[in-house]
C-alpha cells in the first residue's frame, strides 16, 4: 500500500471525553443529555451513546432535551438547537 494512504498516527488520538456525574446523581440525566448532544456535534454520538448508556432518542432524556433546546434558541446557539431537534425526531 502506498504510504500517502497510510495513518501513521492511527490510534494515538484520544477519544472525545465526557464529563459526567455519579450515575446515582440526580443531575446523571441531565448531563447525559448534554454528552450526548455534545456527541453529536463533534460527530461521536456512538462514543457519547457507551459514555452515557443512553441511546440516541431514548425517551427517558426528553425532558432534557427539550430544555436544552429551549435555551439554545434563547442564546442564539442555532446548532445546538438544531441537535436537540432532531434527537427529539428520533424519539420512537
Amino acid at each position: 500500500m502506498s504510504r500517502a494512504f497510510v495513518n501513521e498516527d492511527a490510534g494515538n488520538t484520544p477519544d472525545p471525553g465526557y464529563s459526567l456525574p455519579d450515575p446515582s446523581s440526580p443531575y446523571y440525566p441531565e448531563a447525559a443529555a448534554w454528552a450526548l448532544i455534545e456527541g453529536a456535534d463533534r460527530g461521536d454520538t456512538r462514543g457519547a451513546e457507551l459514555a452515557t448508556g443512553y441511546s440516541w432518542g431514548d425517551a427517558a432524556l426528553v425532558e432534557h432535551i427539550r430544555a436544552i433546546e429551549r435555551q439554545a434558541d434563547a442564546s442564539g446557539e442555532t446548532r445546538v438547537a438544531r441537535l436537540a431537534r432532531r434527537y427529539l425526531r428520533a424519539i420512537e
